[in-house]
């Protein structure tokens, strides 16, 4: 097991999420990929979107629906400020994980973290664990309250 799946593993136990994590045999950096290896439906993907604000220049944690793509208009009201894709550099030296890994959860420095509301339409959602082929279920209800995330509308689909 990599050290940042290992790191996810530990992060869900200090956070009292009863977590498997799962290593398939191929990648699931795609919603798409994802569902299919999970044998769920593409909603039930949590997708890890990381952008970084333009003018505060922190990094944003966006948790959506492997359904929907993100509403970048809404997205930026919502942070009240422009976004951009955050640097994949970046990205891992501050959360640890590399893009197409990114958890929701066991970042070295938590994001600023939201989350889809349409994610709360399933009694489980699948998210990546640390590596792009590692995943874990999560109720959503408590994968939200783990992660301290806002729950947003984000309607585009």
């Amino acid at each position: 097991m990599s050290r940042s799946v290992t790191r996810v593993a530990e992060a869900a136990r200090a956070l009292g999420l009863d977590v498997s994590i799962k290593t398939m045999p191929n990648t699931t950096r795609s919603a798409a990929d994802a569902a299919e290896a999970c044998d769920c439906e593409i909603g039930q993907i949590v997708k890890s979107l990381i952008f970084e604000g333009t003018s505060s220049g922190t990094l944003k944690l966006i948790l959506i629906s492997g359904r929907h793509d993100l509403d970048l208009t809404r997205a930026e009201q919502i942070f009240g400020e422009p976004l951009r894709r955050a640097d994949p550099k970046r990205v891992r030296a501050e959360t640890g994980f590399a893009i197409g890994g990114v958890s929701p959860i066991g970042h070295l420095t938590p994001p600023e973290t939201w989350m889809d509301d349409a994610l709360l339409t399933y009694p489980v959602v699948w998210a990546a664990a640390g590596a792009p082929n590692a995943v874990f279920s999560a109720d959503p209800c408590t994968l939200a309250e783990a992660t301290r995330a806002r729950v947003f509308v984000n309607g585009s689909g």
